[in-house]
């Protein structure tokens, strides 16, 4: 099913104390003072409330501090900007997004941040109170919100739409080539470098868009049919030719009933399905229950919306991952 993106705002939004920093440029220095002083003593405070003990990366000169919601996100950032930016993760490797409980040291890391990265549609909206108890004037930019050329897909609930864009690598090149222009536009001075540095990642993300393409083509095309854990996998299904028959869980957090998980392996009998992927972030019992009833395998370490150890500790090596275990459980 397809969804539609509402219109409203920008992809990449000023916050309103970036507005009022922009007007200091022109002629109000007190104001710009001011806003300074309050984020230190808001930083110092947290430091004090936490022992001292916050732990953030040190900037070298010249550096763009980026701060991102997710480990892919992060990575993304890293491989545009390379040695010219400093990127911290909110929710740390192995953590779970949608469900994610900023602490009290993130809110010194956004309030220090030149550049906030998001990816919107729902699955880090937490972001957005964080942003505002900060005042931070940094630019914050949603990555997955109103790309041009996307065929979005409906979520989990009525009205919403699913934000898993990134797996489709086609879709991720176009988060990179906005990426390239949010750090050209915080960073003016290295703007070349950081347009060619994009410019030269959607390369490698092409080749790598046709690797998959290649492999998932060696899958029988009655064996493409499977069951995921979550609703993360439809752009990723939709681009490469597999066909999700259903879900374990409506969404994270939210266990199945009993009447639920009937009708999912009736389901997955029906349609003759032989694996259940779920990701290594989530434990694998539910999967493996579902999957035993059925009579079907269990694949439960993916990885979607965090990398994990090497080799799947970079975005390429995210998707790598993910496909060779498509390609061994279904062929």
């Amino acid at each position: 099913m397809t969804a539609r993106v509402p219109e409203p705002d920008p992809a990449i939004r000023p916050t309103t104390r970036a507005r009022a920093a922009a007007r200091t440029r022109s002629g109000a220095p007190a104001l710009a003072v001011a806003l300074a002083v309050a984020v230190a003593v808001a930083a110092g405070v947290l430091l004090a409330a936490c022992g001292g003990t916050i732990d953030l990366a040190t900037t070298a000169p010249g550096q763009v501090r980026v701060v991102t919601t997710t480990t892919v996100l992060a990575d993304l950032v890293t491989q545009v900007g390379g040695s010219r930016v400093q990127v911290d993760s909110l929710v740390p490797r192995g953590g779970e997004a949608h469900t994610f409980d900023p602490r009290p040291s993130d809110l010194v890391k956004v309030a220090r941040a030149d550049l906030v990265v998001m990816n919107g549609l729902g699955l880090d909206d937490w972001l957005v109170k964080l942003v505002a108890d900060t005042g931070t004037a940094a630019p914050v930019v949603r990555l997955g919100e109103h790309l041009p050329g996307v065929a979005y897909l409906a979520g989990e609930g009525a009205g919403t739409t699913n934000p898993h864009l990134w797996l489709n690598v086609a879709y991720a090149r176009a988060y990179v080539e906005r990426i390239g222009e949010a750090l050209a536009a915080v960073a003016p001075a290295d703007a070349a470098a950081f347009r060619a540095g994009a410019q030269a990642y959607e390369a490698r993300l092409e080749q790598l868009d046709g690797w998959v393409r290649a492999m998932i083509a060696t899958i029988p095309e009655s064996n493409r049919a499977f069951i995921s854990f979550h609703d993360a996998l439809p752009y990723f299904a939709a681009a490469y030719g597999l066909r999700i028959v259903g879900v374990v869980v409506p969404a994270p957090g939210q266990d199945p009933s009993a009447g639920q998980v009937a009708d999912l392996v009736a389901a997955i009998k029906a349609a003759g399905v032989k694996a259940v992927f779920s990701e290594s972030q989530f434990s694998p019992e539910l999967a493996q229950t579902v999957a035993r009833e059925a009579g079907a395998t269990v694949v439960a370490d993916l990885y979607t919306d965090t990398l994990g150890d090497p080799p799947a500790d970079t975005y390429e090596g995210l998707i790598r991952w993910d496909v060779e275990r498509f390609v061994a459980a279904l062929r």
